[in-house]
């Protein structure tokens, strides 16, 4: 699909579909979603240029994903998109960026895009050209990977608070193991969220790098600050990213640590109970023997102090393991 965004005279205008050259060349704004054939030639015509191919998109080296291409420049990184439903993936977007353009093209939707594209409706101020419709939506990406990342933390500290209650009380089984299960399932989600953000946030950081050493052909001096500003806030969202990945790591590992605590101490309580009930078993095995000259046999009181024997046996060990301290 081929949406344009063109401002004339401060009102702006939004169509779809393939449209003459001159209206194309009008646009601040060219995104193509997962664009036809025919769409992509027609941008390719009306400006003059290459619009990278899904799978030079998907590249991963440095020269394939940021180059100057005659007067444009061309970057692409992967986004983060999907972290509202469950379902989050990375997906790669390219900008091509010209003295009067500025294409997208993506094949899925981070709500990062669809915000901004509302946004420009009601304030097209911020498509006042196409070096800061891209800034402005670098924002936008930048401020919904910010949202993502409190989110999450805040689903990690829920999971940290259930998981050294727990701890702490003795809930019943059951619900010990749904809330140890949920809180492994909000780390997993935690780690894979966190590091898809991590990707995002070097992706625009690279991006931001080669703005700066291209700046004096594509950044027109008013928005050169703006790169800055966003510079700053992604470090400051990289360092965060880090830490809540390191404190995820830091969680599983109290979590599996109490869930070995847990199968020690079974483990333990069987090795008792095999310990204590060996002398039983020895004793009874002793007696079960047919062997014809057994004394005891022929006692009164021989079964009832062979089963008091037998009690005895086992209660010392336990007894002593206990003033050992071992259990």
């Amino acid at each position: 699909m081929l949406t344009t965004y063109t401002v004339e005279n401060g009102v702006l205008s939004l169509r779809d579909g393939v449209q003459d050259t001159q209206a194309l060349r009008r646009a601040v704004w060219i995104d193509l979603l997962q664009p036809t054939l025919e769409e992509e030639r027609a941008v390719q015509d009306a400006l003059n240029l290459e619009i990278p191919t899904r799978e030079e998109m998907q590249e991963i080296e440095s020269s394939s994903r940021l180059y100057r291409e005659g007067d444009a420049l061309v970057t692409t990184a992967s986004f983060l998109f999907g972290a509202d439903t469950g379902e989050f993936g990375s997906t790669p977007i390219s900008f091509v960026l010209t003295g009067q353009n500025l294409v997208t093209v993506r094949y899925a939707t981070p709500r990062a895009f669809s915000v901004f594209a509302a946004r420009c409706q009601k304030g097209p101020t911020l498509l006042t050209s196409p070096d800061a419709a891209m800034l402005h939506l670098i924002e936008q990406i930048v401020d919904r990977l910010a949202d993502i990342l409190e989110r999450i933390g805040a689903d990690m500290d829920r999971a940290s608070q259930a998981t050294f209650r727990n701890a702490r009380g003795s809930p019943a089984a059951d619900k010990r193991d749904r809330d140890l299960k949920d809180a492994l399932i909000t780390l997993g989600q935690v780690g894979e969220v966190t590091s898809r953000a991590s990707e995002t946030l070097l992706g625009l950081s690279r991006i931001l790098t080669f703005l700066t050493a291209e700046k004096s052909l594509a950044i027109r001096k008013e928005n050169q600050g703006t790169i800055k500003t966003l510079v700053r806030d992604l470090r400051s969202l990289t360092e965060h990213a880090n830490f809540l990945s390191n404190r995820a790591t830091f969680l599983l590992d109290a979590l599996l640590g109490m869930t070995n605590v847990e199968q020690t101490a079974i483990i333990k309580t069987f090795t008792v109970v095999s310990v204590a009930l060996m002398p039983p078993t020895l004793i009874a095995s002793i007696y079960g023997m047919n062997f014809q000259h057994m004394p005891e046999l022929e006692w009164t009181l021989g079964y009832p102090l062979a089963l008091l024997l037998m009690v005895a046996t086992a209660v010392l060990p336990v007894w002593y393991f206990k003033r050992k301290g071992w259990l």
